[in-house]
């Protein structure tokens, strides 16, 4: 190949020589890229945590210690709780207020207990899976962008042959390569964000179902020692 070429066919030289619309499309690209990657590394640490923190909390409320001294606790570090200890503290904290309410069927205190307890566990839902949607976009949307950038710069390239009596290999390769860039930039932005969006989706939902068991378990618990008292 032509040293003179290869020269102008470097990557950086295709970047700064793409025409404006590409050079947006890139930098639009780019940006969402490095956002990805910034949700990526926070998802992961995030629910490295929860995980973490929840299976403390299981192994310490099925070890059988005294529930009160263990809302107690989570109520003094509701800040630093994980999601399962305070949908655990809402349900505690609720049952407590309905049982010293005179009048009250069981049924309604154990209702009363499993809502407070979904309410929560729908915030802590929420807060898990923040950031997901913009993963899901950017895996979904960002190959479209490069494609676009990659029509415009070809139809650009092409154009410009309109003027040429013949057209050589110089003057078409810098114009199909710049345009193929944002191609390569739209898969480079997509592809992590789908890996991340479907890893990060598998790794919530078996947390929510075992919120979910945990809500189930600990209403039965709360209903059949009701039921003793009474």
């Amino acid at each position: 190949m032509n040293p003179e070429l290869s020269q102008d066919l470097s990557l950086f030289q295709l970047v700064i020589h793409a025409s404006l619309p590409v050079q947006i499309v890139m930098l639009l690209l780019l940006g969402a890229s490095l956002m990805s990657w910034w949700f990526i590394f926070i998802k992961l640490f995030t629910l490295k945590r929860a995980l973490r923190v929840t299976d403390r909390f299981e192994q310490e409320f099925w070890a059988g210690g005294d529930i009160n001294a263990m809302y107690q606790r989570v109520a003094a570090e509701r800040d630093s709780a994980g999601e399962m200890e305070r949908i655990f503290a809402a349900g505690f904290s609720e049952f407590m207020k309905l049982r010293q309410q005179a009048g009250l069927s069981l049924n309604v205190v154990i209702d009363g207990t499993r809502r407070a307890m979904r309410a929560t566990y729908q915030r802590e839902l929420d807060g898990l899976e923040s950031h997901l949607s913009f993963l899901a976009t950017v895996g979904s949307v960002s190959p479209y962008v490069g494609l676009f950038g990659t029509v415009w710069g070809i139809m650009i390239a092409f154009l410009g042959l309109s003027s040429v009596a013949q057209a050589t290999l110089a003057q078409v390769a810098p114009g199909i390569a710049e345009a193929l860039i944002a191609t390569a930039m739209g898969l480079f932005a997509a592809i992590p964000a789908v890996v991340g969006y479907n890893r990060y989706t598998h790794d919530i939902d078996r947390l929510s179902n075992r919120m979910e068991s945990f809500m189930e378990e600990f209403s039965n618990i709360l209903q059949r020692q009701t039921s003793k008292v009474v």
